[in-house]
């Protein structure tokens, strides 16, 4: 099903800011993309160092994949508590799970959906992925002022 913003905000109660274009066709990526501190990687890409749980027992116990509700799961807050990143999907076309190993510690979780999912976020707007095995991801930037690395904050 095609979405605009205006639906997807509707569907999941997510208000967006008035300066984004609600009745725009939500664009859908099968590749890398990224939404203000977050990334999105296809898990091919980054296999060697990223695992996901592969539904056994593990350190957050067995069935730790869950299915995304329409509404969507929060997969990060504004580090002043602001505005969430959102994953949303229609009913049984993904599943989710933050018990990853990832050698960067960058990694928040896994997503698999058989169908097109969705980035929602009230700043940004929206992103589609396309069906497939993704790495939800903090995104780092390079520190000037004190040397080294940080996250980038939304």
């Amino acid at each position: 099903m095609e979405q605009t913003l205006a639906s997807l905000s509707l569907q999941t109660g997510v208000s967006v800011l008035d300066h984004l274009e609600r009745s725009m066709r939500i664009p859908v990526v099968d590749g890398l993309q990224a939404q203000g501190d977050l990334i999105v990687v296809p898990l091919h890409l980054v296999a060697r160092a990223v695992k996901p749980d592969s539904d056994g027992p593990g350190p957050r116990g067995p069935g730790s994949w869950r299915d995304v509700p329409p509404e969507g799961v929060e997969l990060l807050r504004a580090e002043a508590g602001g505005n969430t990143h959102s994953l949303v999907a229609e009913p049984g076309t993904c599943r989710w799970t933050t018990n990853v190993a990832d050698e960067t510690g960058l990694a928040i979780g896994v997503f698999t959906a058989s169908e097109v999912v969705y980035l929602l976020h009230p700043e940004h707007g929206a992103s589609g992925c396309a069906p497939g095995t993704y790495v939800v991801r903090r995104q780092r930037e390079h520190d000037r002022r004190r040397g080294g690395t940080r996250f980038v904050a939304d």
